[in-house]
């Protein structure tokens, strides 16, 4: 039963959070350098998530496959590529190199 309560904070949190996010008034979203913030989480976030999913296992740092595949997409998204190619070459150099053993 423990399990269900947990559920149940969590959910009853996650809604206090977004009612939170409504009662903030309109001036103090107007700010610029809220608005500077606001812009820039979103890739920070973003990059914080791709930098724990490619490098760890478990609990432990890890080098493998999945980092060359995001050394590739880095190289792919300097040379302007479109996003699904970026995809793509990530996807290919990442099974390529697990497919050498790596």
């Amino acid at each position: 039963m423990n399990v269900w309560i947990a559920i149940g904070l969590t959910a009853v949190g996650c809604y206090l959070v977004k009612l939170l996010g409504l009662l903030v008034p309109a001036g103090a979203l107007e700010r610029p350098l809220v608005q500077r913030l606001a812009a820039l989480l979103p890739v920070a976030l973003l990059a914080a998530l791709t930098a724990q999913q490619t490098f760890s296992t478990g609990g432990s740092l890890v080098l493998d496959a999945r980092a060359a595949g995001l050394a590739a997409a880095a190289v792919a998204l300097v040379l302007r590529a479109p996003f699904l190619a970026v995809v793509g070459v990530a996807v290919v150099v990442t099974a390529g190199v697990r497919a050498l053993g790596w």
